[in-house]
């Protein structure tokens, strides 16, 4: 089974930055789809940022909300998956998530494998 584990959450002011990262074993995962889900209290989940490989191309999407703020990578030989957030706001506060999809064109939803979460708070 493929397991997802988030970390660097925690607490930051408003403005500031946080590195979002989430180890993958199981499998090895350089072509599948993965991404970044958040929920927020009283939301619903919704969707942060993917890569995705097409055509022999890498492709980076990123929700309206969060465009010019945060940048998803990966590092395949550690079979990490990145999310630097900065400029963040209060309305960043939510449970980040990592998933992955065994589908290299794209992140569906539901993504097939999710991480536990790892909670971001952002004071004003």
């Amino acid at each position: 089974q493929v397991q997802l584990v988030e970390s660097g959450g925690g607490l930051v002011q408003a403005g500031g930055s946080l590195r979002l990262s989430c180890a993958a074993s199981g499998r090895t995962f350089s072509f599948d789809a993965m991404g970044w889900f958040r929920q927020a209290p009283e939301k619903e989940r919704e969707f942060v940022a993917s890569v995705s490989w097409r055509g022999g191309s890498t492709y980076y999407a990123y929700a309206d909300s969060v465009k010019g703020r945060f940048t998803i990578s990966r590092d395949n030989a550690k079979n990490t998956l990145y999310l630097q957030m900065n400029s963040l706001k209060p309305e960043d506060t939510a449970v980040y998530y990592c998933a992955t999809d065994p589908n290299p064109g794209t992140l569906r939803y539901p993504p097939e494998y999710w991480g536990q979460g790892t909670q971001v708070t952002v004071s004003s």
